[in-house]
Formats: structure tokens, sequence, C-alpha cells
């Protein structure tokens, strides 16, 4: 038994146009055949796989129908967290998403789920992305504080629902953690951040967050070991469509 993370799925069979002029490269080339085979290749019934964000450009469940049942057919149990284009998921309508894939996905907001002795928690997250204004050497200079002011609510949303996910498993007996973003704990100007600190308050062993695409964009937030705990970045494109082993 094994557990696996990937995110940034960011699945179109019905919504072709829009993915188009989203997503370019040539890693992005057929990416949904690439990781349907590693994922047959890799991962085993009795195996996990959390999905960590961006499932679907589709807005309404009726244009995501197919990218969820993409989903459902992949092997092992599918534990799914939010992302910031899943539009079809509803966070305050997350049971009634939950009722309707019973048997065959699980979501991640607001609980935890277990894996042997882990509680794996999480919550969409968010990081302050800009804009940055820059001089001409690139360093940044400014920002906009408009912006900014909204981001820190979202946070301060995001480190509520991160809260309860870590509550319910301790309240459930569970002492080790394992810790799901969407977006990136930290920014490209910070070197903590209100996401690390919780990680680091309930002993999170792991932090797990997608989001970053492109060469540019792959190291804006943190890498490995960080006051003992392992930092993963798990980007589809990142990791060329194979999922990452987290545990065994």
């Amino acid at each position: 038994m094994a557990l696996y993370a990937i995110g940034d799925l960011h699945l179109h069979f019905q919504s072709e146009l829009k993915a188009r002029s989203q997503i370019k490269g040539r890693v992005w080339k057929n990416h949904e055949e690439k990781f349907r085979k590693n994922c047959a290749k890799m991962i085993r019934p009795e195996d996990t796989l959390v999905l960590v964000g961006d499932h679907s450009w589709g807005r309404k469940m009726a244009e995501c129908e197919e990218d969820l049942q993409y989903i459902c057919d992949l092997p092992g149990r599918k534990i799914l967290t939010r992302g910031n284009h899943d539009m079809f998921w509803d966070a305050k309508k997350t049971n009634a998403l939950a009722q309707r894939f019973a048997g065959k996905l699980e979501f991640l907001q607001g609980n935890f789920f277990s894996y042997q002795d882990y509680a794996l928690v999480g919550t969409k997250g968010f990081t302050f992305e800009g804009p940055f204004y820059l001089n001409q050497w690139g360093q940044v200079m400014g920002w906009d504080e408009e912006k900014e002011v909204q981001a820190k609510k979202i946070v301060r949303r995001e480190l509520a629902r991160l809260s309860a996910s870590f509550e319910a498993a301790r309240e459930a007996g569970y002492r080790k953690y394992i810790m799901f973003l969407h977006y990136p704990p930290t920014n490209i100007l910070e070197e903590h951040s209100a996401f690390t600190d919780m990680a680091e308050a309930y002993g999170a062993q792991q932090v797990v967050y997608a989001h970053c695409h492109g060469d540019s964009r792959f190291y804006d937030s943190i890498h490995g070991d960080y006051h003992g705990i392992q930092y993963s970045l798990v980007s589809g494109d990142f990791l060329k469509w194979k999922p990452r082993r987290i545990l065994d």
C-alpha cells in the first residue's frame, strides 16, 4: 500500500476550447493519456492517490462529468482537494458532492481522511501573487496593495478551513499528519507564512502543494526540508505526469 499525490490535471474533455487558450507547451500534449498510462503502471488498487486541485476546466458540473469520470476510472482510492479553477465544487456543498460520488471519490474540505496511522488534512490555501512591480533588474519594488488586502481575507478563510481539518483529525486521536494545499505555502517574497506556521504548530510531517506551472514558476515556494517538515511540489507538468510517492 502506498500514498501518491499529483495536482493540476486541468482536464478538458468537455471544455477543449478554453483549455487550448490557457495550456501551452509540449509537456501538455496528450497529458491525459500520459497520466492514465503512468497511473496504470504505478498505482495498485490498494494505493491512495491525492489529487491536489485544478481537476477540470469546466465551470459547472455538466461541463465536468467526463473529467470526473476519468478520475473515477483511475486505479486506487482517490481523494480530491479544491483548486482555484474548480468552479464545479462549491465548498459549502462538499457533502452533497461527496454523496454524489460515494464509493468513487472522496473530497477533502474541512474534514480529514485516514491513511495508515496518518491523518490526511488540507484545504485549497491561498498566497498573494501580485501583481508585483519590478525594476529593470527584476527586483520587486512594490505590489498592488488593494489586491493584497483581498488576499489576506482569503488567507484567513483558508486558514480557518485548514484548522478545522487538523482539529477534526486531532479530536479523532491522530497525531501524525500529511498536509495538502493547492496553492504553494509561501509566495516569492515569503520565507514562511501562516500556512507553514500551522504545519509546524500541529507537527505535520509533510506539506504537499501544486499550482506552480512552467520552469519559471516551479521554485516559487519551498522544496525539501524546512524546519523539519518535507515540502513537495506535485504539479502535473513538474512531475511529467508521474504521481509522486508520498508514503509507503
